[in-house]
């Protein structure tokens, strides 16, 4: 894991701004970073900057930028089949001169090109240039776990980089913030940001996960996608599913223990965690260290089930207690490094365990993200597939296998009818619940449906495809790289494995679902290497805390600090906003939307890292 960052501009760089924008890029790479400048082949200046957090290779010999041959290259991520790409290029006559994937990424690049791009396993972002033809090409991986951000400076430079706060110091301009994107984040929530690349502050983009963009000496910036994840179903069994699952999941957690440095892990009370657990002490032989978030609250606490998950593992496991003091300063202090408010709650908790993984020591960081979407694990999900098993013989034994198990654990108004999207396969209320409440809090009014593309004619895959691609997999994705990132921590998400997402959208999706409970090919996958307390277990967990496990809203200093005047009134009504916190938030919707207003005040306040060039 790294930070780059890069310009192409009429004239150089200067030396002061270079410098800040590196400064900026500390966090991201501590161990070192350089700079690389060329004259393009229309007269343009090029910059190529690089920050490097070093977990393969260790050696300063791999360090960026990486140029050789006349081809630079600055990176950010992880190739995971590095060795196996490394083998083929050997053979088809490349030499090298180091042991880690940066190189081997440069000469696949030399091989194959663009079409390098999907030979690549793993997670990156990077900028290669060649300086024979003055093409600069960004790429970014298949479901954009590491971040790219661009933005055009006054002059007309093109700048792009890992964080947002590097832009401004690159394009000599700040930008403004995106009040639309605000009341996006305030009234709908997570699940409707991600829809058209826009970001809290206008004029900065993201560059599309699985997508280059070509850059030619005198030419318009051009976007090649180059993978695209489609549901193409294949007759099998479900014992012929369930064997092709285990070897690519074994397959995908062997490569994200390909690491230098020692691997910590993020176990919840869930399967996710603790089958990427059980897997790579068990079956591989990794020595990993646990961390694990402890909530009070009973609606929350896990810290039964992850008793139960150590007992089996017998692994080092560090527990963290969430804090109520400090809350303001902490969140203060992530949103200054998210460039904006965190997208969802969960992620402060995230901020806390990357903190006490930083501080034992370890820079690399495995998780659970994207099993849900993948496996199917959602309350929506079942619903979905039951309209799916619609006309099937034992329609309504399935039904009842959901009343007994899943359906006992819903929340949600929308989702306690079991033949919901069978009466209507188009229904989407349940997705922004709480909308129209949550707009009245707003000074003007807001109204933006929940919009679903049509990427498959299967509901259940339309939806996780959606997911994957649009909603909830970026958001998280976004969140795990800062909440680790501030802290100098690399986070891998072995469910988001090329091979492993491919394999399951080539499974029929009646094999997701059997005995009442769903992502069942995962928990088949966990047998004897995880409790059956935990894979047996009907409720859906993970890591989640409501808001009143942070702060305490009768505190006078803190009523006061989120009440005094601001920017923020501008948005929202100030009479509602102080309702709100003196009232007994109970329901989750309404934690995670008070959690959304306490980030939205901050950032408008304090946003530090954009200060002015």
């Amino acid at each position: 894991m790294c930070g780059i960052a890069g310009r192409v501009a009429p004239t150089r760089l200067t030396d002061d701004r270079r410098d800040a924008a590196l400064t900026r890029m500390r966090n991201r790479g501590p161990d070192g970073n350089g700079g690389y400048a060329a004259t393009r082949l229309d007269g343009s200046a090029l910059d190529l900057l690089h920050s490097r957090l070093s977990i393969v290779d260790l050696d300063h010999r791999s360090n960026q930028p990486f140029v050789k041959g006349g081809l630079s290259l600055v990176y950010n991520g992880e190739i995971y089949n590095y060795p196996e790409l490394r083998e083929e290029l050997s053979r088809l006559g490349h030499g090298f001169t180091t042991t880690g994937d940066t190189e081997v990424l440069l000469e696949a690049w030399r091989a194959w090109g663009l079409d390098a791009l999907d030979r690549l396993v793993g997670m990156f972002a990077f900028a290669i240039y060649d300086e024979g033809t003055g093409r600069l090409v960004l790429a970014r991986d298949r479901f954009g776990e590491k971040p790219l951000y661009t933005m055009t400076g006054p002059d007309g430079a093109f700048c792009f980089a890992s964080e947002i706060k590097v832009l401004p110091v690159l394009a000599g301009k700040v930008p403004g913030f995106d009040r639309l994107h605000l009341r996006r984040y305030l009234v709908n929530g997570y699940k409707g940001l991600m829809r058209d690349g826009r970001t809290f502050f206008d004029g900065v983009r993201e560059l599309p996960a699985a997508h280059a963009m070509i850059l030619d000496p005198g030419g318009q910036p051009m976007l090649h996608r180059y993978w695209t994840l489609s549901y193409q179903p294949q007759d099998m069994t479900e014992g012929e599913a369930q064997d092709r699952v285990d070897a690519v999941m074994t397959k995908a957690v062997e490569r994200v223990l390909r690491a230098d440095v020692p691997i910590a892990l993020r176990l919840s009370g869930g399967i996710d965690s603790n089958v990427v657990a059980g897997l790579a002490h068990h079956r591989l032989g990794a020595d990993i260290t646990c961390f694990s978030i402890i909530e009070d609250d009973w609606r929350y606490d896990e810290s039964a089930m992850i008793a139960e998950g150590l007992k089996g593992l017998n692994v080092p496991n560090r527990q963290i207690r969430i804090p109520k003091e400090n809350f303001v300063e902490r969140l203060e202090d992530m949103i200054a490094y998210f460039d904006g408010p965190p997208l969802t709650i969960s992620y402060y908790l995230h901020y806390l365990v990357s903190e006490a993984i930083h501080r034992d020591g370890f820079k690399v960081s495995l998780g659970g993200t994207g099993a849900d979407e993948v496996f199917s694990g959602y309350y929506d999900h079942y619903l979905f597939w039951l309209a799916e098993m619609a006309g099937r013989d034992d329609f309504e034994a399935l039904v009842e296998e959901w009343r007994g198990t899943y359906g006992n654990f819903v929340r949600n108004p929308f989702l306690q009818d079991p033949h919901r999207f069978v009466k209507n396969p188009d229904a989407r209320d349940h997705i922004f619940l709480g909308a129209e409440s949550f707009a009245g809090f707003l000074r003007d009014p807001f109204d933006e449906p929940h919009q679903e593309l049509t990427l498959c004619d299967a509901l259940l895959r339309n939806r996780m495809l959606n997911e994957l691609t649009r909603e909830t997999v970026p958001v998280m994705l976004h969140d795990d790289d800062l909440a680790g990132m501030r802290w100098s921590v690399e986070n891998r998400a072995p469910y988001l494995d090329r091979d492993l997402v491919t394999c399951l959208f080539s499974i029929p999706s009646r094999h997701l679902v059997r005995g009442g409970l769903p992502k069942y090919l995962l928990r088949r996958a966990g047998r004897g290497l995880v409790s059956g307390k935990i894979l047996d277990n009907p409720r859906k967990q993970g890591i989640n805390a409501p808001v009143t496990s942070f702060v305490d809203f009768k505190d006078k200093a803190v009523r006061e600090r989120l009440l005094d005047d601001g920017p923020f009134f501008d948005i929202v009504d100030r009479a509602k906003f102080e309702a709100l916190l003196g009232s007994d938030v109970a329901r989750n919707s309404e934690s995670k939307f008070l959690f959304s207003l306490l980030a939205t005040r901050l950032f408008l306040d304090n946003h530090s890292a954009l200060e002015k060039v």
